[in-house]
């Protein structure tokens, strides 16, 4: 590295980088960890960057993977550029010297595995180093191109594309001041669903020391299901569901073609159940091979318990959802009866959920649902999961309410993400905190951002950790504390509940290939 004044320079296994210091951290964007995964690459596992000459600067974040364009208010950032170096690393770093060896936080992003990118004001590391760690994003495949199933393609690209990441971690941390014996990963959403697969993957093992879970939603398919979204989006492009058949799809095509059948994906709610009425084509494959077995099974079983795992979720997940799709307060009782009938685990829950919720209205009701199913309990059961194989477990649970919008989206899903990288500006922040947040924002993004980097510094958060039967949990509001798991009646419903791998429905005849 050069001295502290100029812009730093850090000799990477593929050649040297440039990046530039802005308010003491030195910050690197758009590197590449692997290859553009197009042409003869298209639908094959990352395969390592290309070397280059001289110093190439890393000022400017790679282009985001292609995007849906389906979800509305969902939606991905564009890619003005059309470049297809999409795979690609950014390192923010108090101290770029390999004698700092600082702890290492290495973020995957969210999105319903069908949208994100590592840039934008959000996802901004710098804060998140001024605590003492060095902190790496980056981008990764999504939608048919990262988690498509399809006969001759290796499943599950995301999950290798953030395996090829941690592998860039491993090799190059040093040398921006990171300890690669200290790396936890951390993500949110499908980041977090993404963060549970890993603790399941034999490729992942070693990799990662650490790992934070935050709202792991319970979508992971069959080998079946999968193959089946996966054919009926060749469909849409009159081709068999086959590598060699898709590999000159372009990847602006594939993705049109999978966000046709997002469109109108309650057509297949027949064979598809639970995902198509939740809209959610995509998610990890239980394959056998990268994905053994669920997050669960496989840290019941003990596998990764000698990571240490945060694992919890906000307090009212789906609410964001009820109030960007203008339904708050609108939702009919005969809309929240059919969630229950949809979405409550069987025999008994929606009778259960009557009786544990008595007073709850409508809107209160489906929120309530379709948070347990989606977030809350998939959380939950992660961290009772690998507290039983053996594994040092911690639990949390965000109550702070987002004050926009009159309070109405509580502890929205999406929340905690602002409030972990102590960024209170731009993007999902200004959505939740307003144009200038209140001084209780900052309490609880101190509380959040401190607990996480003390974590990856040395395995304790600050509170207690969780254990079957007692399930002490740390409530994130102004005034944060440890309880007993806060949500315990939804607990008890889902308590019989295991999250599976979601199978097509019984009976059902694969989808044709073209």
């Amino acid at each position: 590295m050069t001295g502290s004044s100029r812009a730093p320079e850090i000799r990477t296994t593929a050649g040297t980088v440039r990046g530039v210091r802005t308010d003491g951290i030195a910050v690197f964007r758009g590197i590449p960890y692997a290859q553009p995964p197009v042409g003869p690459l298209h639908l094959a596992p990352p395969a390592p960057a290309l070397p280059w000459d001289g110093v190439r600067d890393a000022l400017a974040f790679g282009p985001p993977p292609p995007q849906s364009l389906a979800l509305g208010f969902g939606a991905g950032p564009e890619n003005p550029g059309g470049s297809d170096d999409w795979l690609t690393v950014n390192v923010f770093s108090p101290d770029p010297s390999p004698a700092v060896r600082l702890p290492v936080l290495v973020w995957v992003y969210g999105g319903a595995y069908v949208v994100g990118s590592a840039e934008g004001p959000t996802y901004d590391g710098s804060a998140l180093a001024r605590r003492g760690a060095v902190v790496v994003t980056f981008n990764h495949r999504l939608g048919a191109e990262g988690y498509g199933h399809f006969a001759g393609a290796v499943p599950n690209r995301a999950l290798l594309d953030q395996v090829a990441a941690l592998e860039w971690v491993r090799d190059n941390i040093a040398a921006f001041g990171g300890d690669p014996g200290r790396v936890t990963v951390f993500g949110e959403s499908a980041g977090a669903g993404a963060v549970a697969a890993l603790l399941a993957m034999p490729r992942a093992a070693g990799l990662f020391h650490r790992a934070v879970a935050q709202s792991v939603p319970g979508t992971f398919f069959g080998a079946a299901l999968a193959a089946d979204v996966g054919a009926s989006v060749a469909a849409e492009l009159g081709l068999p569901a086959t590598a060699d058949a898709l590999a000159p799809v372009t990847p602006a095509a594939l993705r049109d073609a999978a966000d046709a059948v997002l469109g109108k994906i309650t057509q297949y709610a027949s064979r598809w159940g639970r995902i198509a009425h939740a809209h959610l084509p995509f998610a990890p494959v239980v394959d056998g091979e990268v994905l053994p077995c669920t997050p669960w099974d496989a840290l019941r079983d003990g596998r990764s318990r000698d990571v240490d795992l945060i694992a919890g979720h906000n307090r009212d997940e789906a609410r964001l959802f009820t109030v960007m799709a203008g339904r708050y307060g609108k939702v009919t009782q005969e809309e929240a009866d059919t969630t229950l009938t949809r979405f409550a685990p069987a025999p008994g829950g929606e009778a259960a959920y009557r009786a544990a919720y008595p007073d709850a209205d409508p809107t209160t009701m489906q929120d309530l649902v379709m948070s347990d199913w989606l977030f809350r309990m998939p959380s939950l059961q992660l961290a009772e999961a690998h507290a039983l194989g053996g594994g040092t477990t911690y639990a949390y649970e965000l109550a702070w309410c987002a004050p926009t919008l009159g309070g109405v989206l509580g502890a929205c899903h999406g929340l905690d993400v602002p409030l972990v990288f102590g960024n209170l500006r731009g993007g999902i922040a200004t959505v939740a905190l307003g144009e200038e947040p209140p001084a209780e924002a900052g309490v609880v993004s101190d509380a959040m951002s401190g607990a996480w980097a003390a974590f990856a510094a040395d395995g304790d958060p600050g509170w207690a950790p969780f254990r079957t039967g007692e399930r002490l949990t740390r409530v994130f509001t102004a005034e944060p504390h440890t309880v007993p798991y806060p949500q315990e009646a939804s607990r008890r419903i889902w308590a019989g509940h295991g999250f599976a791998a979601m199978e097509l429905a019984a009976g059902t005849d694969p989808a044709p290939a073209s």
